[in-house]
């Protein structure tokens, strides 16, 4: 059973997650890793989400606020033994949820040209592309997205 529980970002389970997302992200970015890790440096995140199989975690997502009414998501994984199960989508459900109940009416979020199934991901839950913001714009590998919640 799937179980997604609600934390922050100074969660043992969480901080863990981020380490294997940020190996997997290594790779995937080649010599542009270094200018994502700057973006993706985990200050503190008061609103992160664990998704556990039985008691194992196995992904996670973050939130964090990007402008008044407006948040970003952030950190999303899930272990590769457990993809393609529909948990991502589950935390994306989760994290809007959140969302929904702190009073954002809009996330956004980026991922990169070279992480094919989450741009599937988000297209399948009905996030739009959009312009690439802040200190994305310019950065050819990046893809940037929206919901409306």
């Amino acid at each position: 059973m799937l179980l997604i529980k609600r934390t922050n970002s100074g969660h043992p389970h969480f901080q863990d997650l981020v380490k294997e997302l940020d190996l997997d992200l290594k790779i995937r970015d080649g010599d542009d890793h270094l200018f994502y890790a700057e973006l993706n440096k985990a200050a503190i995140l008061k609103h992160t989400v664990v998704a556990y199989d039985g008691d194992q975690p196995v992904g996670s997502g973050a939130l964090r606020e990007y402008a008044p009414g407006l948040i970003e998501i952030k950190r999303m994984y899930v272990r590769p033994g457990h993809r393609g199960k529909g948990i991502a989508s589950m935390i994306l459900a989760s994290l809007e949820s959140w969302c929904r109940e702190l009073g954002y009416t809009k996330c956004i979020l980026e991922t990169g040209r070279n992480q094919p199934e989450a741009i599937r991901l988000y297209e399948k839950n009905s996030y739009k592309p959009i312009p690439n913001y802040g200190n994305y714009a310019g950065a050819y590998n990046s893809v940037c997205f929206e919901k409306e919640l």
